[in-house]
């Protein structure tokens, strides 16, 4: 999902690819996007762009003297899941791409065009910014500390840090990948309760001896979590790449996958937070860790089988493979029982497995039972396609 510096970084290649180009005509929407109509059409316009935490703003600017007179449109995006700006030839357009802005002819005509595969992405008319969202990490880092530390009352700090994080309301632009690799450089458990980590911060003073080259040089050497939400978003945009530079689209993403130090990389263990999304970190989860969670550790690449396959924790493994081994003594036994002429038509290599929801049923003590007719050709006692839990 784009966080705040792939929308910063998106703001960058619109203001860059589309600086000297001039638009024309209307707005075209796809048919199949459920995002509203854009009511904007000129012989001549700019178009400017501007990031905020996870929003970003489109302005379109008509030149002096176009047709028909029109007063400059604001649209505010949400990337949503997979949501980008191309910049394409009009007659190559990207699959995907639900709003396409069109530059003016003569010249070799281009379209501007918000790709979004999922559809998760909107735009809204108005160019207001969501005024539920805080101030934003990267632009606004004085306001943005100044409001976090004023409402740790709220109950949203009551919550693990991790989940604290993606709260927008005070930590706008902060996403999934940026809170592991924040918090993995302090090493504070994903699962500490929010407000014990960020009020340590209320109490922490440099000496008013310090100069101010020594304030400076000491908050680079020991930065602290709202700095770091500040600071590593930075690092981001400054790798640039990530769909928006010159080289071909996985290449683009080299610079990105390198920098990680956490996120998904191997020998990081993982959890889901109580919202299901996926917390990476190394060591202890946190006394506030979800119970009975499932802690897995990313494989080497050595090691890997596919993309997503990780390691379960090995006490999990060991009472899986008791609970199998048990199951597979109980069939033996009753397969032992079995009347003559009684078969089970099991795939060799799949473990045995009771059929579920069977329960044994006693002897009725009077009136009589039908006898149950046996065959050579029973039916496995698993359904087809099952297999071991």
């Amino acid at each position: 999902m784009p966080e705040g510096p792939e929308l910063h970084l998106a703001s960058h290649f619109v203001n860059e690819a589309c600086g000297e180009l001039v638009f024309g005509g209307c707005v075209e929407k796809s048919p199949v996007s459920r995002n509203p109509e854009v009511p904007f059409e000129s012989s001549a316009y700019h178009i400017s762009a501007l990031a905020r935490g996870k929003e970003l703003r489109l302005t379109l600017s008509p030149l002096p003297g176009a047709q028909p007179p029109q007063e400059p449109l604001a649209l505010v995006f949400r990337f949503g899941m997979t949501g980008s700006f191309q910049l394409v030839p009009r007659d190559a357009l990207p699959p995907h791409a639900h709003l396409r802005f069109y530059t003016a002819p003569p010249s070799p005509q281009l379209a501007l065009c918000f790709v979004d595969i999922r559809r998760f992405g909107r735009w809204e008319l108005g160019g207001e910014w969501d005024p539920g969202r805080g101030p934003c990490v990267l632009l606004e880092y004085e306001q943005f500390r100044e409001n976090v530390l004023r409402n740790l009352a709220d109950k949203a700090f009551d919550r693990p840090i991790c989940e604290a994080l993606l709260d927008q309301r005070f930590f706008n632009g902060i996403g999934n990948y940026l809170r592991a690799e924040i918090l993995h450089r302090l090493r504070i458990p994903p699962f500490e309760k929010a407000r014990t980590v960020l009020e340590a911060l209320q109490r922490h003073r440099l000496s008013p001896e310090l100069t101010l080259s020594q304030k400076i040089k000491a908050k680079l050497q020991n930065p602290d979590l709202l700095e770091l939400c500040h600071s590593v978003p930075k690092e981001v945009v400054q790798l640039g790449g990530k769909g928006y530079g010159p080289e071909s689209r996985e290449e683009d993403f080299a610079a990105f996958r390198a920098w990680l130090r956490c996120y998904g990389t191997p020998g990081m263990n993982s959890l889901r937070d109580r919202h299901g999304r996926t917390i990476w970190f190394q060591g202890d989860p946190g006394p506030l860790a979800p119970k009975g969670g499932k802690s897995r550790k990313k494989k080497s690449k050595g090691a890997q089988q596919g993309p997503e396959d990780r390691v379960e924790d090995p006490t999990l493994q060991n009472k899986a493979t008791l609970r199998t081994r048990r199951t597979q003594r109980g069939l033996e036994q009753s397969t032992a029982q079995q009347p003559k002429g009684t078969s089970l038509q099991q795939d060799p290599e799949t473990p045995l497995v009771p059929e579920k929801g069977k329960r044994r049923r006693r002897q009725a003590t009077s009136g009589r039972r039908r006898p149950q007719k046996i065959t050579g050709d029973t039916p496995s006692l698993e359904p087809e396609g099952t297999s071991a839990s």
